[in-house]
């Protein structure tokens, strides 16, 4: 029950730190920066059920958690190459804003997102000369908090 409880705020944290640094620093995230919180909140869930769950229950729920750590830090992973040019990112959202076909000042405004978006292609960093993005410091909570509930996992089973 530790196990599930420790990946459970584990789980929960990372996104509820990325809101934070929101309203702390003023971080504005991008539409990959938010997908990459959904599989937390999943993790986190599983982690939830597996804390009430008994036996190979709580060890199938702990292994699916990480599972979703895991598709976390495949989002991050994505993210990076997005904002270091490896690809370009398939969300719309993701674009900067451009007058692109617009045939009028009108056309323009009512183009405009109701509240102005960061590009995923422009990297946030929390700390100032560390050069790791935000998506890349996912990536790697992601890859790390993954290995540890298959870790906690696989002792519940031999347990």
């Amino acid at each position: 029950m530790a196990s599930a409880l420790l990946i459970l705020l584990l789980a929960a944290g990372a996104p509820l730190f990325a809101m934070g640094s929101e309203t702390w620093w003023g971080l504005a995230p991008c539409a990959l920066c938010l997908w990459q919180r959904w599989p937390y909140w999943v993790a986190a869930a599983l982690a939830a059920a597996a804390v009430v769950l008994p036996g190979r229950g709580r060890v199938l729920l702990l292994s699916a958690a990480g599972l979703a750590a895991f598709a976390s830090a495949a989002i991050g992973g994505f993210h990076v190459g997005v904002e270091q040019g490896w690809w370009p990112s398939p969300l719309p959202g993701c674009a900067a804003p451009t007058a692109g076909a617009a045939l009028s000042i009108d056309d323009m405004m009512r183009s405009l997102a109701a509240a102005p978006t960061k590009p995923c292609d422009a990297p946030t960093f929390l700390v100032p000369g560390l050069p790791l993005s935000m998506a890349a410091m996912n990536l790697i909570y992601g890859v790390g908090l993954g290995l540890l509930a298959l870790t906690l996992a696989r002792r519940g089973r031999s347990a």
